[in-house]
């Protein structure tokens, strides 16, 4: 049996401590939200990848209408059934706060590209968003902050022009980041 100096063995007690646990929150990267229907059937998983100047998703949909839809950010870790209103507002960082990916006043960081379904309800994409990060780098809306977020995937698609949602009508499917 090797025995370990006492400053080695401290040492290594804390690097283990620091890629796990409380050391480990700080330094996440990624976060991943399953995404469920009004009536609580399952809709998909979403992935969040941080990256050097926003986050990277990757959405596997399911149980959708065949067709477009919007899909947000929206500001609270909270998906209560059936209509999702608990998520509340979009992810943003002003007190006013216009919508529209296409909308050149817009300062809406929840806003986000549409997905399409296909005939079988399902849609898979990739998508980037310079307008968020995990945990509020370079000055963006920290998704994971002391009261989370989560995804919302509406009825319609978004225009990315008219207020306040892109005239994306009800919400369809929710998930919440972990």
């Amino acid at each position: 049996m090797i025995r370990l100096p006492t400053a080695t063995t401290l040492a290594l007690a804390a690097l283990i401590a620091a890629s796990s646990g409380a050391g480990a929150a700080w330094a996440q990267t990624s976060a991943t939200a399953v995404v469920k229907t009004g009536d609580g059937k399952d809709a998909g998983v979403v992935t969040l990848t941080e990256a050097p100047h926003g986050v990277l998703l990757k959405l596997e949909l399911k149980g959708l209408t065949p067709g477009w839809h919007a899909v947000h950010f929206h500001e609270k870790g909270d998906c209560g059934a059936p209509d999702f209103k608990s998520a509340g507002a979009h992810v943003h960082t002003a007190a006013t706060t216009i919508h529209g990916l296409l909308n050149p006043e817009a300062n809406d960081s929840g806003d986000l590209p549409n997905v399409f379904a296909g005939a079988d309800g399902s849609a898979t994409a990739e998508a980037y968003s310079t307008l968020v990060s995990l945990k509020g780098a370079g000055g963006r809306p920290a998704l994971l902050d002391a009261d989370g977020s989560s995804i919302v995937v509406h009825a319609s698609p978004d225009d990315h022009k008219s207020q306040p949602i892109g005239d994306a009508g009800a919400r369809a499917a929710c998930g919440v980041f972990k």
